[in-house]
């Protein structure tokens, strides 16, 4: 065990990003002031992009008076350097006595620094304040950005416009929080949304949504490529808080969008829904292959998607199953290689426990969502993201 030598004539220095701050690194913050003056060297926010190859959630102004504000601190610094060893010049600078690190903060460069400018080398275990959950940043990112994802009720497909000139329609969508760490290639718009965070990297700002969408969409789309391009359903949904649904006319963009933020409705929504993961969906999977596009097809679609939006607005359960299921089966009667292998095992196993079902998106695998009469055990239950002005 180390034995603390404190001393408030002693100089001691920390450095780190501190770009999610968090408890742990106030505990951090009170354990290393233990040992004298404590002064913290920050990593840059180009240092961060170099190191961490993203952009930071706060900038270096934020980061410095938020680590300022805290009562442990003496005094705080953004470090000039760049690298893993930013702080150099802060450390000529601040000329401290005692150089703190987290155990997993720790380097053999860093002890040889110190070493070689006679300051006392100490590594801390990271322990959390009594009664406070343990807390580190690669823990936090686990779930790695507050960027919704979305769900498709019903209408998938219609926002294609190689499906809606065979008969205009309706898509339904919600915007979902992050609350777990949800599978990638699951339907759940999981590419829009890593677009997203190349204009966003950790949260939506607090814009026009539907402006919103519309950047998405076109960022994502970009007009010099070849090939196919993303529903605009996956950018509303993902922007577009709440319960939404999207107009489309054989165009890419659709001519009307409503919303619905009405608590009563969507808590009772929330109810009723909940995922059941499945797998990824497999490479090389095309689920246009074998399609078949009918005007009677296309018509049960919108009809289901009618009749789904009318069912969740009176809180109908039965009526939004029915109407529910009704959306799946027209989708891969125009599309049937959305059941793709091993598909079929999962609903045969979740029938019992659901109302209805369908997959979270049209790629043949991912999460199946269920409709229920309350959310049964194993099954992850959904959160609807709310507006915020």
């Amino acid at each position: 065990m180390i034995k603390k030598t404190l001393s408030a004539h002693k100089r001691v220095f920390v450095s780190g990003c501190y770009d999610m701050l968090h408890s742990g690194h106030v505990a951090f913050f009170k354990e290393a002031s233990q040992y004298g003056d404590l002064y913290v060297g920050i990593g840059s926010d180009a240092t961060i992009e170099q190191l961490k190859k993203r952009k930071t959630v706060y900038s270096e102004r934020e980061r410095l008076y938020m680590v300022k504000a805290i009562r442990y601190v003496t005094d705080a610094f953004i470090n000039p350097g760049s690298g893993l060893m930013d702080f150099v010049e802060t450390v000529e600078r601040v000329k401290p006595d005692i150089f703190v690190v987290n155990g997993d903060g720790g380097s053999e460069e860093k002890r040889i620094f110190c070493r070689q400018h006679g300051i006392e080398y100490i590594e801390l275990e990271r322990v959390p304040e009594a009664g406070l959950q343990a807390r580190s940043t690669t823990d936090l990112r686990k779930i790695d950005s507050h960027l919704p994802y979305r769900i498709d009720l019903a209408g998938t497909w219609i926002d294609q416009p190689y499906v809606s000139c065979y008969g205009a329609g309706w898509a339904i969508t919600i915007s979902i929080e992050p609350t777990i760490d949800f599978m990638e290639r699951a339907g759940m718009s999981t590419s829009t949304r890593n677009a997203a965070r190349k204009i966003w990297p950790y949260e939506l700002p607090a814009y026009n949504e539907e402006m919103l969408a519309k950047l998405l969409f076109c960022f994502e789309n970009d007009p010099e490529r070849e090939g196919h391009i993303s529903g605009a359903q996956d950018a509303i949904g993902i922007c577009m808080s709440g319960l939404c649904r999207h107009y489309y006319d054989n165009r890419y963009w659709p001519s009307r969008i409503e919303t619905c933020h009405d608590e009563e409705i969507l808590s009772w929504l929330e109810s009723h829904l909940c995922l059941v993961p499945m797998f990824p969906r497999r490479p090389g999977t095309s689920v246009v292959e074998g399609k078949d596009i009918t005007t009677e097809k296309v018509k049960v679609l919108t009809e289901a998607a009618d009749s789904c939006w009318n069912a969740i607005l009176t809180k109908d359960l039965m009526a939004f199953a029915e109407a529910y299921r009704a959306s799946f089966e027209a989708q891969i009667a125009m599309f049937p290689a959305m059941m793709a292998e091993g598909v079929q095992d999962y609903i045969d196993t979740w029938r019992h426990h659901a109302l209805a079902w369908k997959m979270t998106g049209a790629g043949g695998g991912g999460y199946l969502a269920l409709v229920v009469a309350s959310v049964p055990e194993g099954a992850i239950p959904i959160k609807i993201r709310r507006y915020n002005d």
